[in-house]
């Protein structure tokens, strides 16, 4: 059966039960503070199981694409070792939301698997929880026992403890008792010599959990306390890749047709054969596994980053490329290529595989080769970490610093000194590592008190596109305290004007205003699980009272004009360069805006020039503001509303017409393009591979600019004595002022010959090395030549020459290269320890480098301590 079949049976099975099929959500979260990634197949449903929004569907079934690498589900280091973690796996799920409850999962997870897909039941076993004897002193899942005893046999119900068989979405929120469902598939001998109930959750990779059954009955609370749901839901999720396995009659995932096309391709550019040994297996699995989380992550619109989830994004796949590097011996890149396999399998279920193909493979092409450049880099540096080791093991916090300041993979740098005979302090490293993790964890922690619930939610009313001030009641609010932030209160209103964070557009401020004439500021806006959320520093000192919320307008306005232009220059864009170009990120506020998007070169300037100028042509049109809302998504769409990438869409939306440029929008906007006065390109630059940035400026921003710029040229027209050719009179000043450095050149260099022969009368012998140390009145290009004019047909000069031009301090270390390797001497160690005294650092190469600091005074003390390092 292959993958297509097994994944469409799952969706025809649940449809058939009258649960609604919906598409996956993007697999990088947009509104959901606590997860970075879609982990689990219920993420997008939080709403629902919370309360905040009554559910469109009471049966819903799906595939969703979903990445554990970050947090509490993390399988990243499992993945490649074993046959069955991944990164990124889709999760087959149906959900009930106060519908049916155990009896129908159960019943119906026990039809789909032994008759329509026709698993053997006696390869099957059971789990249910049982109870707790903890602070929660739960009892055991009698119910969802009774209903397993009437389908299988007694010796296949397992009982589980809290670990395996309780599931909780967070430290706070819906849970509940589950019941998962275990496959055997070892040969039948070695079923006979031991029973398979024995090997369930002992990670045999033959007795797989393949289907879990999630009974949501509680409530978790701040203080840890349950309380009972309001409605008890079904939330079950089973794992498509193990499925396929179980059904195509292999023990491992990989095996299965929803990885051997990317394997035949990894042993195809990489001459390794799969199946051969354990290390280039693990490898070519790591690969396989991690082209389609990075492709499906950049296919959502998030690309490789140093920070947040495109952070974690580039850790996989330079993980992906350290594996081809070390143990395949892929040198060059060669994962994009398999962009296009991976497209091939699984575009039919995900489309945005085929629209996006040429920026993910370019994107993946391009991190390919700035990482192979850093491993590159990295052998270098750790070369001169081991020549500069005493012993046989080299310090963990050098290790660390390899792996922190410059990306270059710990086991790595564990195998290459395993191979030239040394040891790594891996007690040192893991010390350094868990005291930077600390530091990062002290500095983001948050707590959350539970919510203070004041009224029923009967559903949150947004009313700010048509309203800036309207009378709200407070709904429920909650304190948060955080180290970066303090304590901090979220209010949630019954009605609110404040427009949330969200599609790129910042979220509002504001103040409330109470009968008796107190203010609360709020501070910023956001959503979270599908409710408006409004921060503050102090609570009303009335939460029952009714208020009249107010959004800051000025803000307000000058944020619409930076959104409303950003829909404009999309459509210059793609007017000026091709209707290639799509949206791949933005960010709008007061000051300014910023727009991604997908192109594969710099923009000229007559290409700048096009697309200011039409913007500009189509705010003077004045153009007015066109909105429907509440419109079918089929319906916009086939008006023409451009839809973006990695954006989870409503079965209503809003959309948003400027002339002839038509979006899928939930933000605010001018109501006439005219109210934008003027737009301005402030800056075109490169994101990733295939991705341009421009920043840009509206409104008041740009009279501010212009203003400036005026005040320029009259300061400089004044320094030029107020002559009418200022551009003029500045090109004759640079041409002279080149001329002028020319000369100076010629003069210092002239200068350096002659302090050279003066400087090699001073050299003196030190342990049989030509040595000297001395302070030269030379800027760095003077030191620079002055120590190779020295060195120049000498084997054994040690030279360190200082400055202090400009009131800033500076050391050159020259080595002649003989002496570097038969003395065990690195220029670029020596300047960073001398580096120390003048309260600075630097580097170089081993028989150059250079060092600058703030502290000139430290001069005369490094210049005392160098000649240590002939000792």
């Amino acid at each position: 059966m292959t993958s297509q079949k097994v994944r469409a049976q799952f969706l025809d099975f649940f449809k058939s039960k009258e649960h609604q099929i919906v598409p996956s959500a993007p697999m990088v979260m947009k509104e959901d503070p606590t997860l970075m990634f879609t982990n689990a197949g219920m993420n997008q449903f939080k709403e629902y199981f919370l309360g905040n929004t009554p559910p469109k569907y009471r049966r819903v079934a799906d595939s969703q694409k979903c990445l554990r690498v970050s947090g509490k589900h993390n399988d990243l280091e499992e993945v490649g070792k074993d046959t069955y973690h991944h990164t990124m796996f889709e999760m087959l799920g149906n959900w009930s939301f106060g519908d049916y409850f155990k009896k129908e999962a159960i019943e119906w997870a026990w039809e789909l698997l032994t008759q329509t897909y026709g698993i053997d039941k006696d390869s099957l076993y059971v789990s249910v929880f049982e109870g707790s004897d903890d602070a929660d002193n739960l009892k055991m899942d009698q119910e969802a026992y009774e209903l397993w005893k009437a389908i299988v046999p007694q010796e296949r119900i397992i009982m589980g403890n809290k670990k395996d068989n309780f599931w909780e979405m967070g430290d706070q929120g819906p849970c509940g008792p589950c019941s998962e469902i275990h496959v055997d598939i070892r040969p039948a001998e070695e079923k006979k010599k031991i029973s398979g109930a024995s090997l369930v959750n002992k990670d045999h990779p033959q007795v797989v959990e393949i289907w879990n059954l999630v009974f949501m009955q509680y409530n978790r609370k701040a203080n840890g306390q349950l309380e009972d749901l309001p409605n008890k839901h079904i939330d079950t999720g089973m794992g498509f890749e193990r499925l396929c396995m179980v059904l195509q009659g292999v023990t491992s995932n990989y095996d299965t047709d929803v990885f051997t096309p990317l394997i035949r391709e990894i042993e195809k550019l990489t001459g390794v054969a799969y199946g051969k040994s354990d290390e280039t297996d693990i490898a070519i699995r790591v690969i396989a596994d991690h082209v389609r989380a990075v492709s499906f992550a950049i296919a959502d619109g998030q690309l490789p980053s140093n920070t947040g989830a495109g952070y974690v994004i580039r850790r996989i796949l330079r993980r992906a490329i350290r594996y081809g590097f070390t143990f395949l011996d892929a040198k060059k890149p060669f994962v994009h290529s398999l962009v296009r396999v991976l497209s091939k399998t699984m575009g039919g279920a995900y489309p945005e595989l085929d629209k996006q193909h040429q920026l993910m493979e370019s994107v993946i092409k391009e991190e390919e080769h700035s990482f192979l450049s850093t491993l590159e880099q990295g052998l270098v540096l750790l070369d001169g970490v081991i020549s500069n080791t005493t012993g046989k093991t080299v310090g963990g916090e050098k290790a660390f610093e390899l792996y922190d300041t410059f990306g270059f993979p710990i086991d790595l740098t564990a195998l290459i000194l395993e191979e030239k005979g040394f040891l790594l302090d891996v007690q040192g490293f893991e010390t350094a590592l868990k005291a930077q993790k600390e530091r990062s964890r002290a500095a983001s922690e948050t707590s959350m008190e539970d919510w203070k619930v004041l009224q029923p939610n009967t559903g949150q009313e947004f009313v700010g596109y048509d309203q800036l001030k309207v009378k709200v009641n407070l709904v429920k609010y909650r304190k948060v305290t955080s180290k970066k932030e303090g304590g901090r209160y979220q209010l949630v209103f019954d009605v609110t004007p404040f427009y949330p964070e969200g599609g790129g557009q910042v979220g509002d401020k504001g103040h409330l205003e109470s009968t008796g004439g107190e203010l609360v500021h709020i501070l910023d806006t956001k959503k979270e699980n599908n409710e408006i959320v409004h921060f503050v520093k102090e609570l009303p000192k009335d939460v029952e009272q009714p208020f009249t919320a107010v959004v800051d307008e000025p803000l307000r306005r000058l944020t619409a004009c930076n959104h409303t232009a950003t829909h404009l220059l999309h459509q210059a864009l793609r007017a000026v360069l091709g209707t290639h170009v799509e949206q791949k990120g933005s960010a709008v506020n007061d000051k300014y805006l910023r727009f991604d998007f997908s192109h594969f070169s710099k923009l000229t300037a007559d290409e700048l020039h096009e697309v200011e100028t039409f913007v500009n042509h189509r705010i003077a049109a004045q153009l007015p503001f066109v909105e429907h809302r509440d419109i079918p998504v089929k319906e916009a769409l086939a008006q023409g509303a451009m839809a973006l990438f990695g954006e989870k869409y409503g079965d209503k939306v809003r959309t948003v017409r400027f002339g002839e440029s038509i979006e899928l929008c939930g933000g605010t906007h001018v109501r006439n393009t005219a109210d934008i006065w003027h737009f301005k390109i402030k800056s075109e630059s490169a994101v990733a591979a295939g991705i341009r940035r421009i920043e840009a400026i509206t409104s008041d921003a740009v009279k501010a600019l212009y203003q400036k710029n005026d005040q320029q040229l009259s300061q400089i027209r004044q320094v030029l004595n107020n002559t009418k050719e200022p551009v003029k009179m500045l090109t004759a000043l640079q041409e002279e002022n080149a001329q002028l450095k020319k000369q100076l050149e010629g003069l210092l260099k002239e200068k350096a010959k002659g302090l050279k022969s003066e400087l090699l009368k001073e050299v003196k012998k030190v342990n049989g090395v030509a040595f000297l140390a001395k302070k030269v009145d030379l800027d760095a290009a003077g030191i620079k030549d002055l120590s190779f004019e020295m060195g120049q047909g000498r084997e054994d000069l040690f030279l360190l020459l200082a400055s202090d031009k400009g009131g800033k301090a500076l050391l050159s270390c020259y080595i002649s290269k003989p002496l570097v390797a038969e003395k065990n001497l690195n220029a670029g160690t020596i300047v960073r320890e001398l580096g120390k005294h003048i309260q600075g650092g630097g580097g170089g190469q081993a028989f150059f480098a250079t060092a600058g600091g703030k502290n000139p005074e430290g001069i005369t003390a490094a210049l005392a301590q160098v000649e240590e390092y002939l000792d």
